[in-house]
């Protein structure tokens, strides 16, 4: 008669149940189920083995007593364990060696049972199993309690999976954050591509991790980071589109998925690493408003399939990655514009000085001539001094006509004058000087006009204006600060008058140059030309308009600019 209990002890169940409490590593709870399992049945040896989802094997995670021989990990039907797992149902050899389920592991053991850790699903989560070197030690209502205890095991065991998975998800969150952050603050491709593979790999834990950019009109791709644990890169420089393997997700513009690159197919990819032990690849596209930038490539060195959740995550990182590189280049384009209105600031200033320069000659230049002509000299056809005064004829006639070419092309236009909103311009020199501005942490806060303000007036120029004095009011505010435009209409002749008034937080005007900034070669810096208001002045002198300096000290310093209105 069997007198064993059907449940286990009230202590065994507290004991287990309150390991996903004391515990946060799934390793070491289930070192502690079996260790309590066994005890429970005295078992001279045991193990539990877990389902691995991507082999469809049972792996060995955890044993007890003598080691066993053989492979740790068992196919669906083999051994006692196997045969669990295959049917979801427990099993019972109590005289080992003759049920033709066993598979001997150690000589020794003589009885052996095994029950399934159940999921809340239903699917087998794993397998526990005990082994006694005494034969008939387990009984029906051994087993009984074993099923109990498993089924409990498995409780606990998925508790702590969800445990451990939400734990992980949130550190993923973290360091997407983290990562998103960082890389919106790169400016610098490269250090941008290697961020980007770096974080990738850490959150991905991956082996390696690559980067390629592609070009659509030449069908190429070309890597701008690998990032791995020693491992050789893949190939360098531009390669075919038609020969890599990242080419699948950049046409298909979605993550692509491939289980075992060691496969003889995939051997021919050029843009594969050259190292036997990576196995699976998850190529996710870099995309942009519909456009695929490239491709962010993930290996790891196991057979790996890539859930739901870590498609996500790589398809954001990439989408960061996407992101942040436009605004790179974004950025480069805005330097470019700028150095570009720099020397067309230098272009301009070299033009008036031409200008002032021609103007000063002719008055001279007309004296010479008028003396050149009043003399009356008229030399004989044979005297040398008659050929010397025609020379000098000519030489004068010829500069007066160098004189006025400068002059002329000195004036400005009129054609270039175009009837616009002196509020769009404001606005689109806002736009190109976002980033710069974002970088100097400056806060810009618009006051629109109530009214429509609209100029005739040469568009670029206006800009030009604004350009030199938000750069002034940025280099005033090296650590950041406030610029605030102000817009409104005053009365006066005919349609009125525009007011742009430009205000800063700066420390001021150094004492001494506040009457004389709009001077040319006036500079409060040592870097400075001193030429950017010399030239603000002009322009708007030659618009019928004026800039003034209306405050300055310690508050801030305020510049009001000021042009014609349009006549409706």
């Amino acid at each position: 008669m069997d007198e064993s209990p059907a449940e286990p002890a009230p202590g065994v169940l507290y004991a287990l149940a309150s390991l996903a409490s004391r515990l946060d590593d799934p390793g070491r709870a289930l070192e502690g189920i079996l260790a309590l399992v066994s005890r429970e049945f005295s078992a001279d040896s045991g193990s539990i083995a877990l389902m691995n989802p991507e082999t469809g094997r049972l792996e060995t995670e955890a044993t007890f007593g003598p080691p066993a021989g053989g492979d740790l990990s068992l196919l669906p039907g083999q051994g006692l364990p196997g045969w669990t797992a295959l049917h979801a149902k427990s099993a019972l050899a109590s005289v080992a060696p003759v049920d033709p389920r066993y598979r001997a592991a150690r000589p020794e053991v003589q009885s052996q049972m095994s029950a399934p850790m159940p999921a809340s699903d239903g699917q087998v989560l794993g397998v526990i199993t005990l082994d006694s070197e005494r034969p008939g030690a387990y009984r029906p209502a051994d087993l009984a309690r074993f099923e109990r205890l498993a089924a409990e095991a498995g409780s606990v065991m998925q508790r702590l999976w969800q445990l451990d998975h939400l734990q992980g998800k949130a550190l993923q969150l973290e360091t997407l954050l983290a990562t998103g952050q960082s890389l919106v603050s790169k400016l610098e491709q490269q250090e941008l591509f290697d961020t980007l593979t770096r974080d990738t790999r850490h959150m991905m834990r991956a082996r390696a991790c690559s980067l390629y950019l592609c070009d659509p009109e030449k069908s190429v791709v070309r890597l701008r980071s690998f990032t791995s644990t020693a491992i050789p890169p893949p190939a360098l420089g531009e390669l075919p589109l038609s020969s890599c393997l990242v080419a699948t997700a950049i046409r298909m513009q979605h993550p692509v998925e491939f289980a075992d690159i060691q496969t003889p197919g995939y051997r021919e990819f050029q843009d594969l690493p050259p190292d036997p032990s990576l196995r699976s690849v998850l190529a996710t596209p870099l995309s942009y408003e519909g456009a695929t930038l490239g491709a962010l490539v993930v290996f790891t060195d196991r057979l790996h399939r890539f859930d739901n959740d870590e498609r996500r995550l790589c398809t954001a990182l990439a989408n960061l990655g996407a992101v942040a590189l436009q605004n790179s280049r974004l950025y480069s384009r805005v330097f470019q514009s700028e150095e570009s209105l720099r020397k067309n600031e230098r272009l301009t200033t070299l033009g008036l000085l031409a200008a002032e320069i021609a103007h000063e000659i002719r008055n001279p230049l007309t004296v010479l001539k008028l003396l050149q002509g009043g003399l009356g000299l008229d030399f004989a056809e044979d005297d040398p001094r008659r050929t010397d005064m025609r020379v000098i004829g000519e030489k004068l006639d010829q500069l007066e006509a160098i004189v006025t070419r400068v002059l002329s092309f000195a004036k400005a236009p009129s054609s270039l004058h175009t009837r616009c909103s002196l509020a769009e311009i404001v606005e689109d020199t806002l736009v190109l000087m976002r980033l710069k501005l974002a970088q100097g942490k400056i806060q810009v806060r618009l006051d629109p006009s109530p009214r429509p303000l609209v100029v005739d007036a040469h568009k670029g120029q206006l800009q030009q204006v604004l350009l030199n004095l938000l750069i002034n009011s940025m280099q005033a505010m090296p650590h950041g600060g406030e610029i605030t435009l102000s817009l409104r209409a005053e009365a006066g002749d005919q349609a009125g008058i525009g007011v742009l008034d430009v205000a800063d937080t700066g420390p001021g005007i150094p004492a001494g140059l506040g009457d004389r900034i709009f001077d040319s070669f006036l500079s409060g810096r040592t870097e400075g030309t001193g030429l950017g208001l010399a030239i603000a002045k002009r322009i708007l002198l030659s618009h019928h308009g004026d800039i003034v300096l209306v405050s300055t000290g310690p508050q801030g310093t305020t510049f009001r600019v000021t042009v014609p209105l349009a006549r409706n």
